[in-house]
């Protein structure tokens, strides 16, 4: 596949077991550490550590940190598709798209945790169901950007959809995505991304139209960082929970500059 894309890296804040100063404080850190994505999850409660600690709702915080930040893009990794109305969703990434001058990315997915579902009142369905869903969603998002005014800053905001489903995931992503995001080891990034590549030459998309991301520990060697890099990879997200550790932040970034 032809690389086409700049290399990034990205940091997903953790919005658990912390309180809204230090989320604050580490979204404003890890952007003058030159990261080019900020990102954090959509779920109501923690899915590590203390269940009834503290947690911070998605999209209200997204619109903090898009006023926190100038440069970075933000996100949510990912957005929990049935957790709003698509065409509600859909206002709402067009205003903060508006509000952060065009730097939002409209990270989705079809939904996993259970407890989110039950304790709010949703719907929990299967994955079957909840995958259906988020592909009607994607249509209706998609449309209401059309017809709705005013139009996202660029005339779209950036899709990107997280998971590695092959039969469904993979198949959504060539058809609505601008990006996909991947876990696991570079074997396991090489085999779906040629999945990806498939799905799209049957929904007839060019596979370099969509921008392949992927997540790193920090612990991660800068060897198994190039081995993703090698894979197709032209982003790396690295996830933090509270503590900070803004020190794994500045070996990533530098691992970046080394390799531009």
């Amino acid at each position: 596949m032809t690389k086409k894309y700049p290399l990034k890296v990205g940091v997903q804040l953790h919005p658990q077991h912390t309180s809204y100063e230090d989320f604050a404080n580490a979204v404003k850190r890890v952007e003058e550490l030159g990261v080019d994505t900020i990102w954090n999850w959509d779920h109501f409660f923690p899915l590590y550590g203390d269940p009834q600690g503290n947690h911070f709702e998605g999209w209200t915080l997204l619109t903090a940190m898009g006023m926190l930040t100038s440069k970075a893009q933000i996100g949510c990794l990912v957005t929990c598709n049935t957790y709003r109305n698509p065409a509600l969703l859909a206002d709402m990434a067009k205003t903060l798209d508006h509000i952060t001058n065009g730097r939002l990315i409209l990270g989705i997915g079809a939904g996993w945790f259970e407890r989110d579902y039950k304790e709010y009142g949703y719907d929990f369905g299967t994955a079957g169901s909840r995958l259906n869903a988020l592909e009607e969603s994607l249509e209706i998002i998609k449309k209401r950007w059309e017809v709705d005014v005013p139009k996202p800053v660029r005339g779209s905001v950036p899709i990107l959809i997280g998971g590695g489903g092959e039969k469904k995931t993979l198949r959504l992503t060539a058809k609505y995505a601008d990006l996909w995001h991947g876990f696991g080891d570079p074997e396991t990034i090489t085999h779906k991304m040629e999945v990806l590549n498939d799905w799209c030459q049957k929904e007839g998309r060019d596979p370099n139209e969509i921008e392949r991301t992927c997540g790193t520990e920090k612990e991660d060697s800068d060897e198994k960082r190039d081995a993703l890099l090698n894979a197709g990879i032209s982003q790396l997200i690295l996830g933090l929970g509270a503590p900070w550790d803004f020190e794994a932040v500045q070996k990533l970034v530098r691992w970046r500059d080394s390799r531009k």
